[in-house]
This record gives structure tokens, C-alpha cells and sequence, in this order.
């Protein structure tokens, strides 16, 4: 069905302007007529069909009028004409009455012995119109068509096989054998065949031939195998081992999937399947070769060791003389270089060579490439190249290549001047909204993440502003200049730019100039809040009342106290947007259904603090190359942002908080907890940790740790599952008993050990379902960062469940189940938080600790870097999270406790091959225990 109505066209084959009742008419007339007439026949059904195509529907009285007026061509042998009828009927089906009658023709034309041109037309057709209690009628035909010796038979039943999975799935799996044969038999296609058909497919077997009927064999068979996990890598192993059974390097791209995914889903069959996955390396096809590259660079916990012969068989596609296979491999290698550029440095040569590739997406792919692995030293290389190219591509081009920019930016700070002049000067060429708008967005979290580049970069925005032609770009620049202006050495400076908006620009953009501009008026300094007062006068004379009004509030402000009108004009915090989204959710819907008696209250949303706000930015901004970090609130609010989503990486780390990570599970935690009422009195939730899996996945009872801190308090959320079916759980509890430090008695550990203050159990736990028990203690009141491991008891009252009645019996027996100790570690004190100069503030901080320690089981700096990271939920800065080299790397860290203590750490790492990862970690802080625990909590 198409999108358009019939009137959108300007007429029918031909130019001709057809309508629905003549063309009927002239249907029924002509396919009636004795004797049929082919040319004339071919005619109106190619009107037919250009109506259905154009959206015109028939009703279902005339559907079927027309379905079996056409039925009657069946009577002539015409090729042409038996393939037009074919293609008619698959859509008239769809809304004619009793097409099954016309299944008789059908079987006949399939069970023809020659291989006529229609035979393939009838096997789609038949399994568009036949169900599921006339299907055993035709699966001795499906059955030999999918073993026929012409594949293109074969891959009509094959595919019409895939539509006829849903109608009875029974019925085609016992065509798995006949299938089979059809993966291992080796049926080509004569360039010859089908009118040159064989020469169009050629690209699936090579110039001569094609073996497409294995790739369509090989996925009818995994959709019968899909669910059997045991059965599915029989299959692989079987079709592996046959050596040249696969013909087909389509059906190989195909089965290297189906090993992908086995991988992601049992890591005990890793090293056979990686072993096959390396063997498709060297296979004489190019779509194989980049299949098994693509396929083992995405395997999340790959080594350096396993990606090499990937990267190596990549490298030398980006010196082949074809278009295609350098625009795959460099296109791959640019999706890798995002999470493990290190890896893809060798390539950087053959990379650059690319750079003035007459094909201007593999020259895009090569800068970007290199601006995601490329070190401090080549960014002003680089910088010259880039200049050049950007007067040869389009604009969608360049904005790939900005973003790129952008995170080298962020990336390499002491680079800022250079990046910025060249963001400035291609901000004066010409180009369109989103090429600007990206160049704009480049240059705000430069001034945002690099404080150095602040007063350069808006002062090149506010000679763009002059110039500028989009009404939207001028709004947020002048939002920011809003912003940021009054804290600059000269604010008087760019109080002219935005005036000048006010009596050149429309009222738009006039309106976003005095907000701005009453933000000038909080400055500490008589003489500009004069000034600004005379101008914002001036605008109430303006002839937009918006304009108008925004003057008369800021003067308003102007006057009143600075507290009040920086509440106003500059807050401090802003609403947690997904919190605010789901409480107004919640609202509606209650006043839809009546209950909303109350107006919704603001307040009741958690506040976002602006440096929250940034460190989810730049989360945001660099995603592809920053680890994931555990979930961490303050207030009720992510700070993880949006960027904390579940995604596929390299690292154990990321891999282990796919999933979880992200504000909706920690806001669902939030929300949970303000239903209970024990909760109401501890305040509102400062940190909730991801999930910890206690137990193991296949064991009766699965549960999972969560741990919740107050201000004074800490919650133990257990989310226990009863995985057995016939069996109830009652009075369901944990106890979680914390572990006291060695050497301390009773006297000591008074005031230091957290006290249990009660515990919310369960009542009832039916089978398979979930419960939530939650244990709630004081903190220690003595220290504010008292790790301990919890010893955690599931004890319940089981219960079997009478057959015959389907109720729990009356008598059970008590019964406990001893899971894995929930830790409270160094890492969940602390919230990752964003600073802008690392430097300055690590000059900042006086209380210093340090430490050397020996990593064991890590076998490259990356996965260090991950591990660290999670383990002290820190914040990473300038980048250092992604380890550019193999042997050395400095990774700079930044955080608050939960009290607001910041704590600053720089660890200096080195790896080699027979000592592993060896770590000194130095952390500053405002407090010196918190410094010391920094430093004690990375092992």
C-alpha cells in the first residue's frame, strides 16, 4: 500500500488518468471475454495493479467479483500474462472472500514438470492465500520445491516458507530435514537461467554462478532452530566442519551471525567459535572477511591479542583499489575506533592516505577515524588537513566531521586555541542550518568543559550573531552569552552585541536579548546595572508585548533583592527533567480518572545542581569513548544522564552495567521507596547503587542487592525471585548482619558499626514471581565512610502446592538460604561529579595520600581503567578514560562524598606482559580520611 493517494500521481502508465469504476469495468468485461485476449488482459491488470499500488481499495463484494473474473486466465498458457495474474492476486487476497478455491490452479501450475518461468510466481502466491487448516494439503509440494533442482524453485518454497511459520509452525518444522539438504546441496544458477537472472545475483556466488537457495535454506532452518540453543550450534558446528559445503557467501555472512550471537549468549563455547571466526578471515569472499572482522571486534570482553588479526585483514582493505571494500573496512575500523582507539593507531597511516580519497565518504570516514585515535601531537596536522577538505564535501559531511572535532576538543584541552580558530573560521563559510547549528553546539561545550576558551569563543559567537541568519542559532547564543557573560573579565563587552539584537533583530530573537540582558543587571557593579536599567527602560517601548513583559519582570527584579532575582534569573538547580516527566504522567492520568483534587506541586521534583547538569553533558557529548558508571542520585536525581544507557562495549566494566546504568531504574528506585512509609523519616535518597547479583542465575532462588543511603541512614533492598513452580514462600525476611572491623570489642565498635533499625518482609512469594525485602540500618555515627560487608540469610516458610487443589498446603517447614555478602564499599560514598580545570583544582586541594599496588587477572590498561573507575565511582576528566597507548597511561579522576567533600585522584599506570598492570594512585582531597580512603579502596 503506498503513501500517497491515487490524486498525488498525475496519471497511470503512460500519463494516462485512470478510474477506479472504468478500470473495474473493463476487468470484468475483459476477463470474461471468449476467447481471452493476453495483450489486452496484461493491459488492465497492469491498471489494476498501479491502483492497488496508488492506494485505491476495492470493496470487498467487488475484491471478490474481480479475484475470480481473474481466476479465469488461468485457461490460457500465456507466460506473461500468468505472471501479471499471479502478481494481482497476492493483492487482492488480502480483501476478497473464498480465495481459497482458487488453490487447485495453483498446485497444478507448481506441480508442472517443466520449469516454466511462473512456477516460482505460483509458490509465493499459494502461500499468501492458503491458512492453517488447508496447509497439509500443499506440504508435499512445499516439500519437493524446496529440494528442486532449479534453486530458484527452491528459494520460492524457502521464503514462502518463512510466511507460512506463523500460520503453522508445526506443520514446517518437519521440513527441517528437506531443508537441510538444501544448506549442504550445491545447486548453482546458470548466468543463463531466467533471462540473465543468474548474472544480477552473481554478486552472492561469484561472476558464474549462485547458491542464493543455501542463504535462504540456512535462515528458514535457524528460525526452526532459534530456540533450541543445543540444536543451533550442532548446526554451526555441522555446516563449520563440512569445509566447502557453504557455497554461498551470503549464507557464510549468515552463519558468522548466528555464531555472534551464540557468543554474546554462553561464553563457554568462546574459544571453538573465536577459532571459526578467525578461519573466515582468510575466505576468498570480501563480504566474509569483513563479516568475521565486524563480528569479532564487537564481542564486548575482546582482548588486544583477539582483535589484531581483525585489525590486520582490515588494513589491508584500505589499500584496495576498489570503491567498496575501503569504504567497508575503514567504515568498521571507524565504529571501533570509538571504544578502543588505541587499537586502531597502527592503521593511522593507511588511514591518512584516505584523507584525499576521491570518494568523499571514505575520505570522511578516514578524518574522523583519526580525529577519534589521533594523540596531542597530530591534532595540528590534522587541523591543516581538515581545512582543505572542508571546501569539497556537502553539509552532512561536515557536520560528521565537526562531532568528530567536537570530542577531540574535550579530549585534548591544551588543544583548545587551535580547535577553536578553526570552529571560528568554518563558522564564516557558507552552509545550512545544521551544519552551523553543530559548529555553534562545538563551541558551547568548549566554552562549557574547557574554562580556557570561554572569552575566545564567545567573542567569536557574538560576531556571528551580527551575521546570523537563523533565528534559532541567535536564541541560544544569546541565551549563553546571557549565562556566561556577566562572569567574564569585561561583561560591559558584550552587553553591545546583545542590544544590538534588540533594535536590528525580529521579536524573537529580540525577547532572547533581554532576557540576556537582565542577567547583567546581578553584576556587583553600580555603574552596569545603571546601564542595563536604561537600556531594559528602552524596551518597554517595544512592539511585541513578549518583549515588553520580559523587560518590565527584569526591571521588576532589577529592584527587588539580589537573592530573589537570582533565584529568578540565574538558579542554581533545575528540575531532574525525567522526574518531572513522570510526576507529571502520574498527574494527568489521575485527573483523567477523576482523582486529582490538588494542584501539581513543583516542588515535589528533585533539583539538578549545574554542575550535575555539565558532568551529564559531557557524559553525554562523549559517550562512544567513556566507560559507563554506576548509577549515583544526590537528591533523588541521576547523575549518570542519559548517555548511561545499556550498550554494547569492549570492557568487562560496561558490559557488567549494560542495562542498568541510567536515571529510569534510579528513579523507579526513588519512586519505590516514597510509597513506603517507614521510609518517610530517613529524608530523601542521596546515592542508590546498580544491582548486584548474589546468587547465580540458574539457582532456586535468585536475588539481587541494591543499597539505598540516607543522610543517616543506608536501605538493603533484596530483590528475591522464587523460581520454583510448585512452591510458596512465606514470611519472607534477609538477615543482613554486618561485619565488624578486625580488633574491635564491643566498647569500640559502639558508635562505629551500623545498627539495625527493622525490616520490611514479604508476606507471600508465589512461584515465579518477585519480591522485594528491604533492611534498614543506622550509620555508624562516628565516620560518615564506614565500609563493611553484609552477611547476607534468605529465611522463609516453604510451602508445596496441592495439585488437585492448586493452594499452598497448611503445614510448611522453615527453611533459610545462605546468598553471597552484600559490600559496602569506598565507591559508594562518592558521586562522580564533572570540574572543568584539573589542574586547578588539584592545586586546590592540600590533604594527600598515595599508594602503589599490583594488579592481578587484568590484562590491559583498559580494562584497569574500567575497573578503577567502577570500583571508586569516580568521575574520569580530559579523557583519560580510554588508554591511548599500551604500555603507560595517566588517568585523572574527580568526585564529592556524600557530604559534599571533594576528593581528587590521579592514577599513573603501566603494563607489560610479565608483571601485568601496575598502579600509583595519589588522591588529594579537603579532608584527609577521605583521602586516604581513596586510595585504600582500589583494591
Amino acid at each position: 500500500m503506498s503513501y500517497k493517494k491515487n490524486e498525488d500521481f498525475e496519471g497511470g502508465p503512460g500519463g494516462a488518468v485512470m478510474d477506479k469504476m472504468t478500470v473495474f469495468q473493463d476487468c470484468i468485461s475483459g476477463f470474461n471475454a471468449s476467447p481471452i485476449h493476453p495483450r489486452r488482459c496484461r493491459v488492465l491488470l497492469t491498471k489494476l495493479a498501479y491502483l492497488l499500488f496508488t492506494g485505491d481499495t476495492f470493496a470487498r463484494s467487488e475484491s471478490t467479483q474481480l479475484f475470480f473474473s481473474i481466476t479465469k486466465l488461468f485457461q490460457h498458457k500465456d507466460i506473461a500474462l500468468r505472471q501479471m495474474v499471479y502478481l494481482v492476486i497476492k493483492d487482492l487476497a488480502l480483501s476478497a472472500d473464498d480465495v481459497i478455491m482458487i488453490t487447485s490452479s495453483i498446485m497444478k501450475d507448481i506441480a508442472v514438470a517443466s520449469d516454466v518461468v511462473y512456477r516460482p510466481n505460483a509458490i509465493r502466491t499459494l502461500a499468501r492465500i492458503i491458512d492453517a487448516s488447508t496447509i497439509q494439503a500443499i506440504e508435499r509440494l512445499i516439500k519437493n520445491a524446496i529440494v528442486d533442482k532449479n534453486p530458484i524453485v527452491s528459494s520460492a518454497a524457502l521464503i514462502s516458507s518463512y510466511h507460512l511459520l506463523p500460520v503453522s509452525r508445526d506443520v514446517v518444522r518437519r521440513w527441517a530435514n528437506e531443508t537441510q539438504d538444501t544448506v549442504l546441496a550445491q545447486k548453482s544458477l546458470p548466468s543463463s537461467a531466467y533471462g540473465g537472472a543468474g548474472g544480477a545475483l552473481a554478486g552472492f556466488g561469484g561472476p558464474a554462478s549462485s547458491f542464493i537457495s543455501q542463504y535462504h535454506a540456512l535462515g528458514l532452518l535457524y528460525q526452526l532452530r532459534a530456540h533450541d540453543r543445543m540444536a543451533l550450534v550442532k548446526m554451526i558446528q555441522q555446516l563449520s566442519n563440512a569445509g566447502s559445503a557453504l557455497k554461498s557467501p551470503a549464507a557464510t555472512v549468515m552463519l558468522i551471525r548466528f555464531v555472534s550471537r551464540v557468543l554474546d549468549d554462553d561464553k563457554n563455547l568462546r574459544k571453538p567459535l573465536f577459532s571459526l571466526l578467525e578461519s573466515w578471515l582468510k575466505h576468498k569472499s570480501d563480504m566474509v572477511n569483513f563479516e568475521a572482522a565486524k563480528a569479532i571486534l564487537e564481542i564486548r570482553d575482546v582482548t588486544d591479542d583477539e582483535v589484531a588479526p581483525a585489525i590486520n585483514v582490515l588494513q589491508l582493505f584500505l589499500s584496495s583499489p576498489r570503491f567498496v571494500s575501503r569504504f567497508a573496512a575503514i567504515r568498521i575500523l571507524n565504529r571501533f575506533a570509538m571504544t578502543r582507539p588505541q587499537n586502531v593507531n597502527p592503521c593511522n597511516i593507511d588511514i591518512e592516505s584516505l584523507i584525499n580519497d576521491p570518494n568523499r565518504s571514505i575520505a570522511t570516514y578516514a578524518i574522523t577515524t583519526l580525529l577519534k585515535t589521533g594523540n596531542e601531537a597530530s591534532v595540528d596536522r590534522l587541523m591543516k588537513q581538515i581545512t582543505g577538505f572542508l571546501n569539497d564535501i556537502s553539509d552532512e559531511f561536515k557536520i560528521i566531521i565537526v562531532d568528530a572535532i567536537r570530542s577531540l576538543c574535550l579530549k585534548f584541552p591544551s588543544k583548545q586555541a587551535s580547535m577553536l580558530s578553526f570552529l571560528s573560521g568554518v563558522l564564516r563559510d557558507e552552509g545550512g542550518y545544521e551544519f552551523k547549528r553543530a559548529v555553534v553546539e562545538a563551541m558551547f561545550d568548549l566554552i562549557k568543559f574547557v574554562p580556557e576558551s570561554r572569552e575566545d569563543a564567545l567573542s567569536y559567537l557574538s560576531e556571528f550573531i551580527e551575521d546570523c541568519e537563523f533565528t534559532k542559532l541567535a536564541v541560544r547564543i544569546l541565551h549563553l552569552l546571557g549565562t556566561e557573560g556577566p562572569s567574564t573579565a569585561r561583561p560591559t563587552k558584550y552587553i553591545r552585541y546583545i542590544y544590538n539584537r534588540v533594535v536590528l533583530e525580529n521579536s524573537i530573537v529580540r525577547a532572547a536579548a533581554v532576557t540576556a540582558l537582565s542577567k547583567f543587571s546581578l553584576i556587583d557593579d553600580a555603574a552596569v546595572q545603571d546601564s542595563v536599567r536604561v537600556l531594559l527602560t528602552r524596551c518597554l517601548d517595544d512592539p511585541d508585548d513578549e518583549v515588553r513583559d520580559r523587560a518590565a519582570l527584569a526591571l521588576r527584579l532589577s529592584a527587588a533583592d539580589k537573592t530573589v532575582a537570582k533565584e529568578y534569573l540565574d538558579p542554581d538547580a533545575v528540575p531532574s527533567l525525567v522526574a518531572l516527566e513522570q510526576q507529571l504522567i502520574r498527574y494527568v492520568t489521575s485527573a483523567n480518572e477523576g482523582s486529582a483534587d490538588l494542584p501539581f506541586d513543583i516542588s515535589s521534583v528533585p533539583a539538578i545542581s549545574k554542575d550535575q547538569v555539565d558532568a551529564e553533558l559531557l557524559r553525554a557529548k562523549t559517550q562512544a569513548t567513556t566507560p559507563l558508571l554506576p548509577s549515583t542520585t544526590v537528591g533523588g536525581a541521576d547523575l549518570t544522564g542519559s548517555s548511561g544507557q545499556a550498550r554494547s562495549s569492549s570492557s568487562p566494566a560496561s558490559s557488567a552495567t549494560a542495562g542498568f546504568a541510567g536515571e529510569d531504574l534510579t528513579q523507579r528506585y526513588v519512586a519505590a521507596l516514597a510509597k513506603i512509609a517507614e521510609f518517610a523519616p530517613f529524608g530523601s535518597v542521596i546515592r542508590s547503587s546498580l544491582p548486584v547479583a548474589l546468587t547465580e542465575s540458574e539457582t532456586e532462588y535468585v536475588i539481587t542487592g541494591v543499597k539505598h543511603l540516607f543522610k543517616q541512614h543506608v536501605v538493603l533492598q533484596y530483590d528475591v525471585q522464587n523460581t520454583l513452580p510448585d512452591t510458596v514462600l512465606e514470611d519472607v525476611s534477609v538477615v543482613a548482619t554486618p561485619t565488624p572491623e578486625d580488633g574491635d570489642d564491643e566498647e569500640e565498635e559502639e558508635g562505629r558499626s551500623y545498627v539495625e533499625e527493622f525490616i520490611i518482609t514479604i508476606p507471600r512469594l508465589d512461584p515465579e514471581t518477585t519480591g522485594t525485602v528491604y533492611v534498614a540500618f543506622t550509620r555508624p555515627s562516628t565516620t560518615a565512610y564506614a565500609s563493611t560487608s553484609f552477611a547476607s540469610t534468605l529465611r522463609f516458610t516453604s510451602k508445596e502446592i496441592d495439585p488437585s487443589s492448586g493452594e499452598p498446603e497448611d503445614e510448611g517447614y522453615e527453611d533459610e538460604y545462605q546468598v553471597e555478602d552484600l559490600d559496602l564499599g569506598v565507591g559508594d560514598f562518592l558521586v562522580p561529579t564533572y570540574v572543568g580545570n584539573f589542574t586547578h583544582m588539584w592545586d586546590q586541594l592540600s590533604f594527600e595520600s598515595s599508594e602503589t599496588y599490583a594488579l592481578s587477572g587484568i590484562n590491559s590498561l583498559q580494562e584497569a581503567i574500567n575497573t578503577i573507575v567502577t570500583t571508586l565511582s569516580m568521575q574520569p576528566l580530559e579523557g583519560s578514560d580510554t588508554a591511548l597507548q599500551a604500555a603507560t597511561h595517566v588517568l585523572k579522576l574527580f568526585a564529592r562524598t556524600l557530604t559534599g567533600v571533594k576528593v581528587i585522584a590521579q592514577v599513573r599506570l603501566a603494563y607489560s606482559t610479565k608483571s601485568g598492570v601496575t598502579l600509583k594512585i595519589t588522591a588529594r582531597s579537603e579532608d584527609e580520611l577521605v583521602s586516604k580512603l581513596v586510595v585504600a579502596g582500589v583494591v
